[in-house]
């Protein structure tokens, strides 16, 4: 008989644990969660030129900027919602543009 109960025990927490919703990372520390059409270091050629077209000086840093970035809305997270780079950065100030110092997140 105990052994009856310690086997429903151990499955039903083993159920409780497959149906329980796990959440999705919706918003980052530093902002929305953005979905960037390209990904790149700062260091590499084609960063270097539109950086230095837009007059973004980084100071030899050597961070991931993200190219044509909008956020995603909580609404829009999910399968399919970024068929790019879903991306956390910490400048997004220069519009859709570009944003800077991005971390790669899964969705």
């Amino acid at each position: 008989m105990l052994s009856q109960l310690a086997t429903f025990t151990v499955l039903s927490f083993t159920l409780l644990a497959v149906a329980t919703p796990v959440r999705r990372q919706t918003s980052c520390a530093t902002g929305p969660v953005q979905c960037c059409t390209s990904t790149e270091t700062s260091t590499s050629a084609a960063a270097q030129t539109l950086l230095g077209l837009l007059g973004i000086v980084l100071n030899d840093v050597d961070v991931l900027i993200g190219t044509g970035c909008s956020p995603i809305s909580v609404i829009g997270v999910g399968n399919g919602a970024c068929s790019s780079n879903a991306v956390c950065c910490t400048d997004n100030s220069h519009g859709n543009l570009i944003s800077i110092g991005c971390v790669p997140i899964t969705l």
